[in-house]
């Protein structure tokens, strides 16, 4: 399996700057599979959390716990969803002339987030991180969000705004 960089998808970060439990299992992920492929590392994540963007949070950890040269690291801080994530991530790789990435996020949310990445052109390979074993009403939970967001996803592709 290889790919010309890594993409890790953003998701919550606590008031300090520190990674929440997801976005550390996801950069704990693209920390071991960049020591794999030596690979540059995409983050994407535009969203604020106390004043923190996800992609600015997730590149200091990487770097600094993670390992990762801070020149392999690009940042994508536009995004607000999957969708989102997709497009802008495309954007920048497009750039880098990378086509074909391993994308790092939790286990339940890749087979959404593969289908927005291929959707935006790129050749995306799952690189799971995760998930700890939950009750049945979490993965319930999880579940019906997922198949929610799947049509808004594609919504959200074509450039329109979710009524």
């Amino acid at each position: 399996m290889s790919f010309g960089a890594l993409v890790v998808l953003g998701c919550r970060v606590e008031p300090d700057g520190t990674p929440g439990p997801a976005a550390l299992r996801r950069l704990t992920r693209a920390a071991e599979a960049h020591d794999e492929h030596r690979v540059p590392v995409l983050l994407s994540g535009g969203r604020s959390w106390a004043g923190m963007v996800e992609a600015t949070a997730f590149r200091s950890w990487l770097v600094n716990q993670g390992g990762v040269p801070e020149t392999l690291t690009w940042i994508e801080c536009c995004s607000l969803s999957t969708a989102e994530n997709a497009r802008c991530s495309a954007r920048i790789l497009a750039e880098q002339h990378v086509r074909r990435v391993g994308l790092v996020t939790c286990d339940w949310h890749l087979p959404r987030a593969l289908r927005a990445f291929r959707r935006a052109g790129l050749e995306a390979v799952p690189v799971p991180a995760p998930s700890p074993r939950t009750v049945f009403l979490r993965r319930w939970a999880r579940a019906l969000r997922e198949r929610a967001a799947g049509p808004l996803d594609t919504w959200r592709t074509w450039g329109w705004e979710v009524p």
